[in-house]
């Protein structure tokens, strides 16, 4: 299949040009010719040199990741940033990056994903960025019990071994959670307003405690790699309903 068919349903799909002037990566296509060929297409969380590596050894033709080289564009390719690319370049594998756009989107994102494993229903968008959303929020079927919903992020999430971090300051029973994956505790004031019992994201800033502490809200801090698994995961089933080949390469980081 060409790489440009394949790129083209992908930014349909995800619905990339929506997040053009919000996002500081830049999303779509990264690395690689718009008439190349591909086969077999592998999935990872990040775009650094461990996952390029491996896409290789696979055999991939393309790697598609949730965070990628660019962000902003580059002063010099050079250092680090040259090491990271120059494998792309020596063995033909293209690069597919879509950040805040797999976080938003409200049926194959990260933060739909979550809500997927906590059972959620009732989903409406949630982290306000500009007109668009990279996050979603709803309402338990059961309440959870604040130790049983860590339990079950603990369980389920690649965390690298790590436990997840809980601001236990809400109520006794969670029912409705907000989430949004990565770095998203800077919503913590729209969870509350919103009236969200927990936020779940991945990592946090130290003014969180008091932050959560004051407005009497639970925060789950999962792990930004953690929580930001199910988005390339949905579009890994996607690409294969498409007739491709694909592999996932799991790097969890513990943070």
């Amino acid at each position: 299949m060409k790489l440009s068919s394949v790129v083209d349903r992908l930014d349909e799909e995800i619905g990339t040009a929506d997040y053009a002037d919000l996002d500081a990566s830049a999303n779509g296509l990264q690395v690689g010719p718009d008439d190349g060929e591909i086969e077999r297409v592998a999935f990872a969380v990040d775009g650094v040199r461990e996952t390029f590596d491996r896409a290789i050894e696979a055999n991939a033709d393309l790697l598609v990741v949730h965070h990628g080289l660019s962000w902003g564009g580059f002063d010099r390719v050079t250092g680090r940033t040259y090491d990271r690319i120059a494998p792309l370049i020596e063995h033909d594998l293209a690069l597919y990056v879509s950040h805040l756009p797999l976080d938003g989107h409200q049926e194959l994102g990260n933060a739909a994903g979550v809500a997927d494993l906590l059972g959620l229903e009732d989903r409406v968008p949630f982290g306000e960025l500009g007109p668009e959303y990279i996050g979603q929020r709803g309402t338990a079927a059961d309440p959870y019990a604040p130790a049983d919903l860590r339990e079950r992020l603990e369980r389920n999430l690649e965390t690298g071994g790590q436990p997840v971090q809980h601001l236990a300051f809400g109520p006794d029973e969670i029912e409705d959670v907000a989430i949004v994956t990565g770095s998203g505790i800077d919503w913590l004031d729209e969870a509350v307003d919103t009236g969200a019992d927990a936020l779940v994201t991945g990592e946090g800033k130290g003014k969180a405690y008091h932050e959560a502490q004051e407005a009497g809200i639970h925060v789950f801090l999962a792990g930004h790699y953690a929580t930001e698994t199910f988005g390339v995961r949905s579009l890994q089933d996607l690409v294969e309903e498409w007739g491709l080949e694909t592999t996932s390469l799991e790097v969890p980081t513990g943070l």
